[in-house]
């Protein structure tokens, strides 16, 4: 450490009046005390103040350069020495060594800039503010067919750079991407896939810049799903083939790469991959097995790519998907559901699958997961179900094969995520199916839970789920023993509230079950809806120039059916409706036109 004391003074002095071997030797002196002691030695360096002399010392004509921009790379590895390094001035004259010739200088230049960088707002803003990430692009891309060790070894450096300048950061990842890094990087990717330190620097850009939108619409116009998928398939260690992984699901996210990627073989290495790890109890291939199920579901999210994989329900990677639904292995039982509830996203597909017995897979799945059963698992099958639902063709067939009965067994969960499903896939079932409407209408626990998640105002999906689903036991079942089961559960003053909903949908939906139920069995519910204020309401709504036209349609139906009831005649009475609905008689809508005639006529004749 005395030399290094001894080194650090001469340099100060011979830095301005400089022979070059006396340089030379202070400098072997400092990288070797770096070496023993890589702290102690830069907390010198930097009390010292010699960080501002190797500043003047790093130009292009001396034969220095490459040693003290070492040293800078070696400093700047302690987070300490980083903003000393950017205050000291060495940023530019950094950034101007990129464009020498020199191979070791752009080495050791590439080093010190990409170690300033690490985790450094202010290295990488002084770095930005030189203009250095351009240059290294260009460096890059002018060196990209180079296959000559040292070469290699500097396309590493020089990626390291960039990821270390732009990790965890959109700005500079952006602006990357705008100076057109991603050809480049993909290019390098499969011209030196031999190289292992370069196409791991490789897959780390990736991994850095995938998550950006704009990144994918970039990626999506190179040859990346080939190159990924052909270096996947030579990888042995579980570290390498998670480094792609990382880079391959985000990238999956994009439709045109998703199709990219099937076409360029990765189910096929994802499928072999279940098939290897599915009985291993190994933490690594529990991991895999977990990562290529995953991104099997992923690919199967693009219409295109689904739709390639499911080949008229014929393909055998469909088959393959099929199988591991009665696995005993949860993460395949829970993969195999979400692919199911994928290829399930257009009609053609859903009654192929129908018809060919996937329901009694489901529910079989299903049963295994009553008791203390797997939550994900149970959202997946019941997602799975409630997409097969959707063709008016599957309602009947699913419900002969007791669907309803088996989902019907998890209303005891007090799960919300499942609790959703639940009320989705019965709401899908019984749309336009009177019988199963009635049935399921007057199952006095199924509808006393409907009214509880009614109130389940933590959980916005299942609240309106189950509003929707009471609206529709009434409206498809037209049955007067649903409503007096719904009126008897305390149902009514949650289908008035879903009248004044945000989404007219739901507030449509609530309406007509409202008339239906003013139609059939008003003496039943009068109090309630007097209760729950419904009169008011109606007026509000049509009051209001921003309701939707069938909004105020079906607002004037309900009005004239509520009058059969004396209390709620009154109420219409005591407020202003005629004058409402007589406005609405020039309404630009022919059928609220229409409406408020009769409405109006109704009003007068019985005022």
């Amino acid at each position: 450490m005395d030399n290094l004391s001894d080194a650090l003074k001469k340099l100060k002095i011979t830095a301005t009046d400089s022979t070059a071997d006396s340089l030379e030797g202070c400098l072997d002196c400092l990288l070797q005390a770096l070496a023993q002691n890589n702290i102690e030695t830069s907390e010198k360096i930097q009390k010292s103040g010699i960080l501002q002399v190797f500043a003047s010392l790093l130009t292009p004509q001396s034969s220095s350069t490459a040693k003290v921009a070492n040293i800078i790379a070696e400093v700047a590895k302690n987070e300490f020495m980083r903003n000393p390094c950017v205050d000291a001035g060495l940023i530019p004259p950094l950034v101007q060594l990129l464009n020498c010739k020199d191979q070791e200088v752009l080495l050791q230049t590439g080093r010190a800039l990409g170690n300033i960088c690490y985790d450094s707002h202010e290295g990488r803003s002084a770095v930005d503010h030189a203009g250095g990430a351009q240059i290294v692009v260009d460096q890059l891309r002018s060196l990209c067919s180079k296959t000559d060790p040292a070469s290699e070894k500097l396309l590493t450096v020089f990626c390291g750079m960039l990821v270390n300048y732009s990790n965890e950061n959109d700005t500079l990842q952006s602006q990357l991407i705008n100076m057109g890094v991603i050809p480049t990087l993909v290019k390098l990717l499969g011209i030196h896939c031999q190289n292992a330190a370069l196409t791991e620097m490789c897959l780390v850009a990736f991994g850095n810049l995938a998550e950006l939108e704009s990144s994918k619409e970039q990626f999506a116009y190179t040859n990346i799903a080939e190159e990924l998928v052909k270096l996947f398939k030579k990888q042995i260690e579980h570290d390498k083939k998670e480094m792609i992984f990382e880079v391959l699901a985000p990238l999956a996210e994009n439709d045109v790469i998703k199709l990219q990627l099937v076409e360029a073989g990765l189910v096929e290495c994802l499928l072999e991959i279940v098939q290897k790890t599915v009985d291993s109890d190994k933490e690594d291939d529990i991991a895999e097995l977990k990562t290529a199920s995953d991104l099997m579901v992923l690919l199967l999210l693009g219409d295109e790519s689904m739709q390639k994989l499911f080949e008229g329900g014929k393909g055998s990677v469909f088959q393959r998907v099929l199988s591991w639904i009665p696995s005993n292995n949860h993460q395949l039982q829970l993969a195999g559901a979400l692919a199911i509830a994928n290829f399930a996203r257009n009609d053609g597909n859903c009654i192929h699958m129908v018809d060919n017995g996937i329901v009694q897979k489901l529910m079989d799945l299903l049963d295994r997961h009553v008791e203390d059963g797997n939550v994900t698992v149970q959202h997946a099958a019941l997602s799975a179900l409630r997409n097969l639902a959707i063709p008016v063709v599957n309602k009947a067939k699913m419900l002969s094969a007791g669907v309803a009965e088996a989902v019907l067994k998890f209303l005891r969960s007090e799960m919300p995520p499942v609790q959703f499903k639940l009320l989705g896939t019965l709401r899908m079932l019984i749309d336009a199916q009177a019988d199963a409407a009635e049935q399921l209408g007057k199952n006095v626990k199924l509808v006393e839970r409907l009214v509880e998640w009614c109130e389940a105002k933590d959980h916005a999906g299942v609240m309106g789920e189950s509003n929707r689903l009471l609206s529709a036991l009434i409206r498809h079942s037209k049955s007067k023993d649903v409503i007096r089961t719904i009126v008897q559960s305390g149902g009514i003053k949650h289908l008035v509230t879903m009248a004044t909903s945000e989404h007219v949908i739901m507030q449509n939906e609530a309406l007509v079950a409202l008339a239906l139920i003013a139609a059939l069995e008003l003496v039943t519910a009068e109090k309630d809806i007097e209760n729950a204020q419904l009169v008011q309401i109606l007026h509000r709504l049509l009051s209001d120039e921003r309701s939707a036209p069938e909004i105020k349609y079906n607002s004037m139906v309900l009005i004239c059916a509520l009058m059969g009831s004396e209390p709620l005649h009154k109420e219409v009475q005591s407020l202003s409706f005629l004058e409402v609905v007589s406005k609405l008689r020039s309404h630009e809508n022919k059928t609220v036109a229409q409406q408020a005639s009769l409405t109006e006529q109704r009003l007068v004749v019985e005022s």
